[in-house]
C-alpha cells in the first residue's frame, strides 16, 4: 500500500523530460482575479456611482504592444453592481496610478489635472533655462523678490496678532487663583449656612420637646393644696390608664417612696379624732363657765365681758397647741 503523502515521487530508467508536450497558451489569456476599485467612477450607461475600494470579480489580461521601460501594462473588466455594463481600465507606471479607458467616468480628479499641470509649466521652465543663460538669471532674481514678499508679508502678520492679541500671563494666573478663592470663599458660606440651619432645626425640636416635657408634668401633678384634708385622698377618682405611670416590678412588691405624704395623712387619722374628743372636754369644761357668766350678766359690762375674752384666748390657745402636738406626733410615726 502506496503512502497518502508522497515526498519522494518514482522515475523510471527511461524517462525523457524533453519528451514531455509543452502546454501552448494564447498570449491574450485572460485570468480571473478578485480587486478593489482604485479610484472613484461613474457609470455611463445607469449613472450608477462606485466607490473606490468597492471589491470585483474581474478579468485581467496582458495589453498587447504597450510596455514602459519593460514593464508590462494590464487591463482589468469589470461590470456595473446596478446595469452589469462592462468597465475597462489598466495600469499606468508611469504615474503610478490607473488610467480609464471606456465604460465609465472618473471623478474627483482636480488633484491629479493640478500636479499634471505644475509637473507640465516646471518642464517648460526647464527647458527654457537650458538653452538660454539669462533666462536663468531672470528666474533667480524673481524667485528671490517672491521669497523676500512672502517673509515680509509673514513678519506683518506675525507683529499684527502681537499687538492685537498681547497675552498677559501673570495677569491670567492672578485672575484664576482668584476665581478659586472666590470660590473656596462660596463654598464655606455655603457650609456655615448649612450648619447654622441645622443648629436652629436642633434647637427647635429641643425647645419643642422640652416645652412637651415640661407640660406634661404639670398636668399630671396633682395640687397638694386642694387637698385641705388627709381623707381626700380616698375620695379622689382613679386615673386614667393612659396617663397612670406605669410601675416597675420592685414598686409592686415593695411599693413607691414617693407615697410618704399620703401615708403621713392616712396615718393622721387616728390624732385627729383625739384632737376632736380633747376640744369636747374643753367645751364641756368651758360650759359652766358660760353659764355662770350669765347669772351673772347683771354686773357692770366691763366685769362680765374681760371674763368671757380670756376664757376664748385660753381655749383657742389650748386648741392651737394641741393640734401642734398632734401634727409632731403623726409626723414622728410617719418617719418610724
Amino acid at each position: 500500500m502506496s503512502e497518502r503523502k508522497v515526498l519522494n515521487k518514482y522515475y523510471p530508467p527511461d524517462f525523457d523530460p524533453a519528451k514531455i508536450p509543452k502546454l501552448k497558451l494564447p498570449k491574450d489569456r485572460q485570468y480571473v482575479v478578485r480587486l478593489m476599485a482604485p479610484f472613484n467612477m461613474r457609470c455611463k450607461t445607469c449613472g450608477e456611482y462606485i466607490y473606490k475600494g468597492k471589491k470585483f470579480n474581474a478579468r485581467k489580461e496582458t495589453v498587447q504592444n504597450e510596455s514602459y521601460l519593460g514593464l508590462p501594462i494590464f487591463r482589468f473588466y469589470i461590470k456595473c453592481t446596478r446595469c452589469l455594463a462592462e468597465i475597462t481600465f489598466k495600469t499606468d507606471p508611469e504615474n503610478t496610478d490607473y488610467t480609464m479607458e471606456h465604460g465609465a467616468t472618473r471623478n474627483f480628479q482636480a488633484e491629479k489635472l493640478l500636479e499634471e499641470e505644475e509637473k507640465r509649466m516646471q518642464k517648460e521652465r526647464e527647458e527654457e533655462e537650458l538653452n538660454n543663460p539669462m533666462k536663468v538669471l531672470e528666474n533667480r532674481t524673481k524667485d528671490s523678490k517672491l521669497e523676500m514678499e512672502v517673509l515680509e508679508n509673514l513678519q506683518e502678520l506675525k507683529e499684527l496678532n502681537q499687538r492685537q492679541a498681547n497675552v498677559d500671563f501673570e495677569a491670567m494666573l492672578k485672575q484664576y487663583k482668584e476665581l478659586e478663592e472666590e470660590q473656596r470663599r462660596r463654598e464655606q458660606e455655603e457650609d456655615e449656612q448649612e450648619m447654622k440651619a441645622m443648629l436652629e432645626q436642633a434647637q427647635n425640636r429641643r425647645l419643642l420637646e422640652d416645652s412637651d416635657s415640661d407640660e406634661e408634668p404639670t398636668k399630671a401633678r396633682p395640687n397638694p393644696t386642694a387637698q385641705s384634708k388627709p381623707t381626700d385622698i380616698l375620695q379622689e377618682g382613679p386615673q386614667p390608664q393612659s396617663k397612670r405611670p406605669r410601675m416597675e416590678s420592685w414598686e409592686r412588691s415593695v411599693g413607691k417612696l414617693s407615697t410618704k405624704a399620703q401615708l403621713a395623712g392616712l396615718v393622721a387619722r387616728r390624732k385627729e379624732k383625739e384632737k376632736e374628743k380633747e376640744k369636747e372636754k374643753e367645751k364641756e369644761k368651758a360650759d359652766p363657765a358660760l353659764e355662770n357668766g350669765m347669772e351673772t350678766r347683771g354686773t357692770t359690762a366691763s366685769t362680765g365681758s374681760l371674763p368671757a375674752a380670756a376664757a376664748a384666748a385660753a381655749a383657742a390657745a389650748t386648741s392651737s397647741l394641741g393640734l401642734l402636738g398632734a401634727y409632731s406626733d403623726s409626723e414622728d410615726s410617719a418617719s418610724d
